[in-house]
């Protein structure tokens, strides 16, 4: 059956990717996300010397895939975890976390679907309590006032923080809003500047405090815990390093260049050995107006046009014209470091690390204490860098830790093939079995000094793009995460996808990038010579190349088979569990092989290395974001983004979680209609332990906002609802409905912390010793011979 076009809030004219995006990618999260990046010229049109002339060999792509769905949205009415069992698939190996893989599931499923034996709860979802006087989330009746005190949008990065058995800090990025599906269509009409300013405040970071009554019991949220915190477009940022106070960051609201209001287009992230959260703040431009006339802003994508959130119309800095604000956007697109288990510090942006487009950053502590960040530039055509300090970790000493992100050198990478000459762009497998070869980190800063010639550091910083693209990097088909492993010091980096990868004026494929219209992205496992972070070269190879054998892409998984491994597409964060193994959350599947977006465990040693096993699904035009894998638990958390993006308020696509009834605004704790959030999966028993409370109503005082939001908090999600968005709500196991106008967050009345540990230092003393046990266990990999120093 043809597609059925559903409603959108956005008009399809005034979306520049409509019609330019194939398969299912949504047009509306292209324009939201990236300001419609794709529909624009290329910002990398630098000619890297490096690359060779070949002829491009154009892929044809699959047919229209014949899944049977129709244009109205798939639901089942199900009980608690709807598994969803992959027929003939044995149970993954696994001592800590076993699980029989999951089939894919279709694009317009709105489900959460979790292997046989786990359940799902959500933690914590958009406009959640997170203080005493936080106002009850009312989707009629939102104000910027009400969503500062709330959970924001979008969640991306997320980690969860052990403090002991039952404490914890939660900590999220709120990457976007789309206010199509957040506002009713007359108020976006009537109250525009209301609007931008729920908006503003739906953007930004979130600390949560988590409590439970014993260890493998689900989490909850603490509601007025003393370390519950909002970093909002006002929260004062502090810019460190060599570029910090130079002429190219000064606006005539910050004349000495060292302090910037607000953080935006945070997107993934990583958590240092020493207890504190890395940032990436990624498409920033999209917020910006700006004369596009200079070579720096073309090549950020800043253009003489109205942004694509409007804030210019309210604050003049977001308008880069205005006198004095010419570099407000060079103040945006760095590395934030922030200290979760203190409310009183100020996040701080790190100009030492480079400015671009940051998918986020990740750190491994070496055996001769210097720290590398590993980073990806998320851009068609951009590249891979690394951060080495020029101080080293010392154990226990956070003061010296939490500064070894201010001061060291800057590197970006450039890769050789092995068999350059076999790469024609079909993703065909050279003759030595492999994609693999060997790369140089091209220095751009060394400790504080530029190595670009022309280049003053403070540009090299700021206008980082440019100065590599003179060093001659690699073009790569879009860094997103890159993290190291703990178990093994390699380095993972996740290629999404590049659709102009030897298309027109895109550069050809090369053995580092192998498919020309890369539409399904692949992983690249990177070597540093003689497992040295300050090693100035390194081997690498590909450890997949993602997509469906069964629709005749072409796949490659370290030699697996590939009629074995669950079907992948556009791999975005990444991390690991204790036993070493790489789990991959995606975004982009639905474009990319028609299911929705899923979590993907994939074995990397042995006679398994390259098997793939799809864990989780997420609901319909929803991306899976910032997994975490306590596998000592049996516990997986990971952030649902942009549940049906592509629908309206009045015409909504998805109703995850909730699920609720029609006309529900949130007042009774649930909403009709989606709601980004974070989610816990464990086994399906825990939830059945008669010890795991259930929250009850309680009464507090609430702020009075700008409008008369219902002035009681909004329930706890207390478990997995039934996915049907009928007129009644289905209990879920674990806690009972909500009852209209009376649910809310659970809440203690005490901060869970207070009597364990003494202060925000005790805290992060306690996350530190934890993370570099978890992080950095300093094993063995396959380099040979020692490093070379830079």
């Amino acid at each position: 059956m043809p597609d059925v076009p559903r409603p959108t809030a956005i008009p399809l004219t005034l979306l520049p990717m409509a019609g330019h995006t194939r398969g299912k990618r949504s047009p509306v999260t292209c324009h939201l996300k990236c300001a419609s990046a794709c529909a624009k010229e290329l910002c990398n049109t630098s000619e890297n010397s490096y690359f060779r002339d070949i002829v491009n060999a154009r892929l044809s792509r699959r047919a229209a895939l014949g899944l049977g769905l129709s244009g109205a949205i798939a639901v089942g009415v199900t009980g608690r975890s709807r598994p969803a069992v992959a027929s003939g698939r044995p149970e993954s190996v696994s001592a800590t976390l076993p699980f029989t893989p999951i089939d894919p599931v279709g694009y317009e499923v709105d489900e959460f679907t979790v292997p046989a034996g786990y359940a799902w709860i959500p933690l914590i979802r958009w406009g959640d309590p997170l203080f005493d006087d936080s106002p009850a989330f009312d989707a009629m009746n939102q104000t910027a006032e009400s969503q500062a005190r709330q959970f924001g949008y979008n969640n991306d990065y997320t980690d969860v923080l052990r403090l002991d058995d039952t404490h914890a800090l939660l900590f999220v990025n709120h990457e976007y809003t789309n206010e199509g599906i957040m506002f009713p269509a007359a108020q976006i009409e009537n109250e525009p500047e209301r609007v931008r300013a729920v908006a503003r405040a739906a953007h930004g970071l979130s600390v949560v405090e988590l409590e439970r009554p014993r260890v493998q019991a689900p989490w909850s949220v603490v509601v007025g815990a003393s370390r519950n915190r909002r970093f909002l477009m006002d929260t004062p940022y502090e810019l460190t390093g060599p570029a910090a106070g130079g002429e190219l960051l000064r606006t005539s609201a910050d004349p000495t260049g060292t302090r910037v209001l607000g953080t935006i287009g945070n997107c993934a992230g990583g958590t240092t050995p020493w207890g504190t959260i890395l940032s990436g703040e990624e498409n920033f431009h999209g917020y910006f107006r700006a004369s596009g006339t200079s070579e720096a802003e073309r090549r950020y994508g800043l253009a003489d046009e109205p942004s694509v959130y409007g804030w210019e119309l309210d604050e003049e800095r977001f308008d880069t014209r205005n006198p004095g604000y010419e570099n407000e956007a060079n103040r945006f697109g760095w590395i934030v470091e922030i200290d979760p288990a203190d409310p009183q510090s100020t996040p701080r942006k790190h100009t030492a690390l480079g400015r671009f487009k940051h998918e986020g950053a990740n750190v491994r502590v070496d055996g001769n204490g210097h720290v590398a960040a590993y980073m990806g530039d998320d851009e068609r055509f951009d590249y891979l860098y690394k951060f080495v300090s020029s101080g080293t970790y010392r154990e226990g000493d956070r003061a010296n830790n939490m500064q070894l992100l201010t001061a060291g050198s800057l590197y970006v990478a450039r890769f050789d093939g092995n068999s350059e000459s076999e790469i024609d762009g079909s993703g065909e497998v050279p003759s030595d079995g492999r994609f693999d070869g060997t790369g140089e980190w091209l220095p751009l800063m060394v400790d504080g000094e530029s190595r670009v010639e022309g280049f003053t550091v403070e540009e090299v910083l700021v206008h980082t793009r440019l100065a590599a693209d003179l060093a001659g990097a690699t073009k790569m088909d879009r860094c997103e995460d890159v993290e190291p492993n703990p178990a093994t010091g390699r380095v993972y980096i996740a290629c999404t996808n590049n659709s102009e990868r030897g298309v027109g004026d895109g550069a050809v494929a090369d053995e580092a990038n192998p498919r020309a219209d890369n539409r399904d992205g692949h992983i690249i496992e990177l070597i540093e010579d003689g497992d040295d972070v300050t090693a100035a070269r390194f081997s690498w190879n590909i450890l997949m190349l993602a997509g469906d054998a069964s629709q005749g892409d072409p796949v490659y998984f370290s030699g697996f088979p590939a009629d074995q491994v669950s079907p992948i597409s556009c791999p975005d964060n990444v991390a690991f569990d204790s036993e070493g193994n790489l789990w991959i959350s995606t975004d982009g599947a639905p474009d990319g092989i028609g299911y929705n977006d899923g979590l993907f465990k994939v074995t990397l040693e042995g006679e398994r290395r390259g098997l793939v096993e799809q864990f989780l699904s997420v609901p319909t035009e929803a991306e899976t974001c910032g997994p975490v894998i306590h596998d000592d638990e049996r516990h997986v958390f990971v952030a649902v983004q942009h549940p049906g993006e592509d629908g309206a308020f009045g015409a909504q696509h998805s109703y995850w979680p909730d699920y609720a009834r029609e006309g529900a605004t949130g007042t009774d704790g649930t909403f009709h209609g989606p709601r980004p959030a974070v989610v816990q999966v464990l086994p399906a028993a825990e939830l059945d332990d008669p010890t795991t409370p259930t929250p009850a109503p309680t009464t507090s005082p609430t702020q009075e906002p700008t409008s008369s939001p219902t002035a009681s908090p909004t329930s706890s999600p207390t478990g997995s609802p039934s996915a049907s968005p009928s007129t009644s709500v289905t209990p879920g196991p674990g806690g009972s409905t909500p009852a209209p106008g009376g649910g809310e967050m659970p809440r203690t009345g005490f901060d869970p912390l207070g009597g364990l540990l003494t202060g925000a230092a005790a805290v992060a003393a306690g996350l530190g010793a934890t993370l570099l046990a978890r992080r950095n266990r300093g094993a063995q990999n396959d380099g040979e011979g020692a490093g070379e120093d830079l």
